[in-house]
């Protein structure tokens, strides 16, 4: 009986050991040991020079002090949010000797002068093939001035006009947008373009790529565009290469560059499926096991989504030939995908449906404006959702004005987090919602990740644009604007059924917390737009 425990006891170590020595293999393995590593050489190096002309010292600490004038300076001349300027400001005054050269290697946006002249030709590109909308919102009857003043400036900021002749359909989980998802790319007889955040094998990926591997076969122009940070820890360095090999067009966005002036603020944040240029999805789902709980991560796991047919995917193609030309010598000619090539036969309207994108590259806030529009122009009431709430001075003061007018605001938000830090900041921001009159709600089950608006029964929003700094104001976000289409009912219908699975916040406990608690809060909500 001994030897056996003894025999069970040692194959248990040695169990451990082998995982533990699996887990140790599998970082040192990893591209981003090796990207680390170098950059800690960097770093070091920096710093010997540093020490080897210690005797210039004054000099160093003049050039220095310099560089922190000249970068707040910048800053605060620069035509960015009035938060971000303060979260940057701070650390450059702590650190003066540091300051300047920390936002000189990490802040603000730099492009090359070749990417600036390649955006501002697809920006020309873009607003020759869009149009300004105008015929369409001529044809929508009197009496909604409302509609035509929010639709118009959506047109004019992000460049992506209304349309009619488009049918919706909105999925209140990743589940249901999946399958509609699988279906509809086995139906691609032309093209398959996919933008994504994330992207990680599994059963989700998998079942996609399997379809993605036969069209292609077949002859069916398919392309997969994916950022380089939101795969950095769910694909090989090389996985670009490997989709190429299977004869799927790949390009990676903002490649990770090791090097201490590296790039991580401005991502792709979007998620796009477009098929033979009549269909296409968008919402908070990316290609991972977890949106369609596959597995669990952080309790049960609510996403949502939309699927388009007809006139506006449009704008979503456009959106996504506009990112992958970016590095093309030859600008492709757009036109061979619009939605009536493949679709001949208009398709019935389904109220104004409008997709638009918002990049960090101009100076126009465009998701936060129309969330703000939205919020400030609602009657009866407005419906949110969002797995984060970090919100700004303008946002906050919409949102408990609308609701010291007497208009029902509700917000949903996670009730199990998925980066603790962050789960703390959007509590930070409870209280003077909570004071106002706004209604905060938890989700119990696990992790809301939906990015949903539905507003008086007639307006809404399904995107990939999270209520925080990065989402609003550094990364390359797209969302659905709807008016008079049946899928603000579902929207509507969603939020309140998960609304019944959620607790509500009161004021007692936002103001029940110890000091410590508090304190750290308020430390966090200064350094918001950097998190």
């Amino acid at each position: 009986m001994k030897q056996e425990i003894k025999a069970r006891t040692s194959a248990r170590i040695q169990s451990t050991k082998r995982s533990l020595f699996q887990r140790i293999a599998r970082i040192l393995t990893h591209r981003l040991f090796f990207d680390v590593l170098f950059m800690l050489v960097q770093i070091v190096v920096l710093a010997v020079m540093i020490l080897a002309f210690s005797q210039y010292f004054t000099y160093f600490y003049g050039i220095c002090i310099l560089l922190t004038v000249l970068a707040v300076i910048a800053i605060i001349a620069k035509p960015s949010h009035p938060d971000y300027k303060i979260a940057w400001i701070v650390p450059i005054m702590a650190l003066p000797v540091f300051g300047g050269l920390l936002y000189l290697l990490f802040g603000g946006v730099r492009l090359s002068k070749r990417t600036r002249k390649r955006m501002e030709r697809l920006t020309e590109l873009q607003q020759e093939t869009m149009g300004d909308g105008e015929k369409v919102l001529a044809a929508l009857p009197e009496g909604e001035e409302s509609v035509k003043v929010q639709s118009r400036y959506i047109a004019r900021a992000s460049l992506f006009p209304p349309h009619l002749d488009t049918q919706t359909w909105y999925y209140p989980t990743g589940e249901a947008l999946y399958a509609r998802m699988l279906m509809e790319l086995e139906q691609a007889e032309h093209s398959i373009f996919l933008e994504y955040f994330i992207i990680h094998p599994g059963v989700m990926w998998d079942g996609i790529l399997e379809i993605l591997e036969r069209k292609a076969a077949q002859g069916v122009d398919v392309r997969v565009l994916y950022d380089d940070i939101g795969c950095l820890f769910t694909l090989p360095k090389h996985y670009a290469k490997t989709l190429r090999e299977k004869g799927i067009a790949c390009k990676v966005f903002n490649p990770f560059r090791p090097v201490i002036s590296l790039r991580l603020n401005n991502r792709d944040h979007r998620k796009i499926c477009v098929i033979d240029g009549h269909t296409a999805f968008t919402g908070g789902v990316n290609l991972a096991d977890e949106y369609i709980n596959e597995i669990e991560r952080f309790g049960h796991w609510k996403d949502g989504g939309i699927c388009l047919r007809g006139a506006a995917v449009w704008n979503l193609t456009t959106m996504f030939l506009s990112t992958w030309n970016v590095d093309e010598l030859e600008v492709e000619d757009f036109e061979q995908y619009r939605p009536n090539v493949y679709l001949p036969d208009p398709v019935p309207s389904d109220g104004l449906v409008q997709p638009f994108m918002d990049s960090p590259l101009d100076d126009e806030e465009v998701s936060a404006t129309v969330f703000i529009n939205l919020i400030s122009r609602a009657n009866r009431y407005i419906y949110l959702t969002t797995p984060y709430l970090i919100i700004d001075h303008s946002m906050n003061e919409a949102l408990c004005a609308a609701a010291k007018a007497g208009v029902d605001v509700r917000i949903i938000t996670p009730h199990i987090p998925d980066k603790r830090r962050v789960f703390e900041l959007t509590r930070a921001h409870y209280e003077p919602l909570v004071k106002a009159g706004v209604k905060v709600y938890e989700y119990l089950p696990g992790f809301i990740h939906s990015k949903t608006l539905v507003c008086d029964d007639e307006y809404g929003v399904v995107g990939t644009i999270n209520l925080d700094y990065r989402s609003l104001y550094l990364h390359f976000e797209c969302g659905v604007w709807l008016s008079g289409a049946h899928s603000v009912a579902d929207i509507k219908r969603d939020f309140l059924e998960t609304q019944a699975q959620s607790d509500q916040v009161t004021l007692e406990e936002v103001q029940g917390q110890s000091w410590a608690k508090r304190f750290y809060r308020s430390l966090l909500r200064v350094f918001a737009p950097l998190l």
